[in-house]
């Protein structure tokens, strides 16, 4: 019995891993319907890890009414404020806070932004925001944006797939502000590059 659990369990993330990477990636269109019995086909499972996987998409504000969320442009600009204000105070933090290690740590994102494959730079533009909240060490802010990476994930990858111009420079300039311990700049910074963020995004969906 318990082994029989363990399956379900396995079958469960492994399913919830494979949906949410197809729609992260764009295999699985914004607006497209999920149906179980497709999915079940194409995964080898059965319908219940399948279901299980799309509840827990809905959570994460991936699905609605199990179809991949159509982000409008409400949407955007809901989110990039709710950004603006927690990760604007996160960066005023690191320039407080953040330990040499953890400043190598964001250099190193920096120059992977430069140089990296598609996917690292991607790893590399996550790990930048997240050292950057972890300095707020306030356990509310990081936990909503932690329940926000994978809607932040869908603009994250517009903006690096689509190659934003000054994106990593951006990150440079914030990095910079941060070493220099300056948080009004740093803070102003941040909020200057989640609203290019923005714009570009409300550009390619119009």
């Amino acid at each position: 019995m318990q082994r029989s659990n363990h399956k379900s369990i396995t079958a469960y993330q492994q399913s919830y891993k494979e949906i949410r990477d197809m729609i992260l990636n764009g295999t699985l269109a914004q607006g497209t319907k999920l149906i179980e019995e497709k999915l079940a086909a194409e995964l080898n499972v059965s319908r219940t890890p399948i279901r299980e996987s799309i509840r827990k998409l809905e959570q994460e504000g991936l699905v609605v009414n199990k179809r991949v969320v159509k982000l409008s442009e409400t949407d955007l600009r809901n989110t990039f404020e709710l950004r603006k204000l927690i990760e604007g105070h996160a960066a005023q933090c690191a320039a407080s806070y953040l330990s040499e290690k953890e400043l190598l740590a964001l250099e190193q994102c920096v120059e992977i932004g430069r140089s990296g494959e598609l996917d690292e730079i991607m790893e590399a533009n996550k790990e930048f925001h997240e050292i950057i909240m972890r300095a707020s060490n306030n356990s509310l802010m990081i936990d909503l944006f932690d329940r926000m990476q994978s809607v932040i994930y869908l603009f994250r990858h517009t903006v690096v797939y689509h190659h934003r111009p000054f994106l990593i420079d951006e990150h440079h300039e914030i990095c910079e502000a941060i070493k220099a311990h300056n948080g009004n700049i740093a803070e102003q910074l941040m909020k200057e590059h989640l609203q290019s963020d923005l714009e570009f995004c409300l550009h390619l969906i119009r």
